[in-house]
């Protein structure tokens, strides 16, 4: 079970706590001390967890990519 805050709290910073949700917590907003409600994100479905080197070996940078753009091409990005 996520925080407890009060029906005050939640009425008060509700933009705060909708942040917090938003990033993955889970509030539950009381009455006194007793729980009555829980403040969810609405699309619940966990995001995939993000894997390090999932794209190693699949593709590359070659050298080229390193070397300073020609003055036609910084004209071409209005870098001129």
């Amino acid at each position: 079970m996520g925080e407890i805050v009060t029906i005050h709290k939640a009425k008060t910073e509700l933009s705060k706590l909708l942040a917090r949700v938003e990033a993955g917590e889970e509030i539950v907003i009381a009455r006194g001390s007793k729980p009555i409600a829980k403040l969810v994100a609405a699309d619940a479905a966990p995001k995939p967890k993000r894997q390090p080197g999932k794209w190693a070996g699949k593709m590359s940078i070659g050298p080229e990519f390193f070397e300073p753009l020609s003055d036609e091409e910084l004209e071409l990005w209005g870098m001129k």
